[in-house]
């Protein structure tokens, strides 16, 4: 079974859908992480003006913050980043600004770490497969496209209703793996 859906997400990766046992995922060259955080960005100002939401600048600060680098980030270090921006800044403010983050699918709760990660597909409906890795901590979205349409086919088998869906995988991302190669 073949998927025609290539894109190249919003950090710059093509990905080409094909059986997960043939998953390709071709990197370019060199990684600019601040193009990930100003595509995000872009993208959430796009949306929301869409949407007719505002973006205001602590949801915006969150963003860019949350997007500072594949890692998952935990509400209480945001606030940590935030405060020496804007001294004002409470659990609350950074709790109300990741919840509307989260109501328009700019950002995704990792349930496992209690963290937060940059969407990279923002603008599109879409589950969620993380592969958080347990050395570095980076988390990648992926597409998980058969790996969803198999869970899809035993809830509905099981005559469940999905809320939600998302799973998290933890284990170690190609590049530590590669790192412990070399050494």
């Amino acid at each position: 079974m073949l998927y025609s859906n290539n894109y190249i997400n919003n950090c710059g990766v093509y990905m080409n859908f094909v059986p997960v046992s043939d998953f390709i995922e071709l990197p370019l060259p060199t990684h600019n992480h601040d193009d990930c955080r100003n595509k995000a960005v872009q993208t959430a100002d796009k949306l929301c003006a869409e949407r007719g939401v505002q973006l205001t600048p602590i949801r915006r600060k969150a963003l860019e913050l949350i997007w500072g680098n594949h890692k998952a980030v935990k509400a209480y270090d945001l606030l940590d980043q935030m405060k020496p921006l804007q001294q004002s800044a409470k659990p609350a403010t950074v709790y109300r600004a990741l919840d509307f983050l989260l109501e328009q699918g700019l950002i995704h709760r990792v349930e496992s770490l209690n963290a937060f990660i940059g969407c990279s597909c923002s603008d599109q409906q879409h589950e969620q497969l993380l592969l958080i890795c347990v050395q570095c901590q980076e988390v990648e979205e992926r597409p998980g496209m058969m790996v969803m349409e198999a869970v899809s086919r035993e809830l509905e088998q099981a005559g469940f209703t999905v809320h939600r869906k998302a799973i998290e995988i933890q284990g170690i991302c190609k590049h530590c793996k590669q790192s412990q190669a070399n050494s």
